[in-house]
């Protein structure tokens, strides 16, 4: 079993800053990709960003430019650095990753619990 927990959330004022943390941790596992996925109320969940072993990032354009995973951050735990934040950026944000559990010889995808982000205007 490999759990990941979320931390960091909160409410911030459009234009502030906030950095969300995911901790894994559980039997021997390998991340290939970890990121963060949202979901606002009554909308579907959608990609954040992800960064996987190679330290290749991914970002939805919605994003690009004030979020940031930073490079290391393949390992555990993850960073996202959320800047410049919107209203808009008001979710639920969950913590996601693709891992490989070498002791059940397979990979695994694994969602944390979620942490909410709030941005008033």
């Amino acid at each position: 079993q490999v759990q990941l927990v979320e931390s960091g959330g909160g409410l911030v004022q459009a234009g502030g800053s906030l950095r969300l943390s995911c901790a894994a941790s559980g039997s021997t596992f390998t991340i290939e990709t970890i990121g963060w996925y949202r979901q606002a109320p009554g909308k579907q969940r959608e990609l954040v960003a992800t960064i996987n072993s190679g330290g290749n990032t991914n970002y939805a354009d919605s994003v690009k430019g004030r979020f940031t995973i930073p490079r290391d951050s393949a390992k555990n735990p993850v960073w996202l650095q959320m800047n410049s934040l919107k209203p808009e950026d008001t979710a639920v944000y969950y913590c996601n990753a693709r891992v490989y559990a070498r002791l059940m010889g397979k990979y695994l995808e694994v969602w944390g619990q979620g942490t909410l982000v709030t941005v008033s205007s």
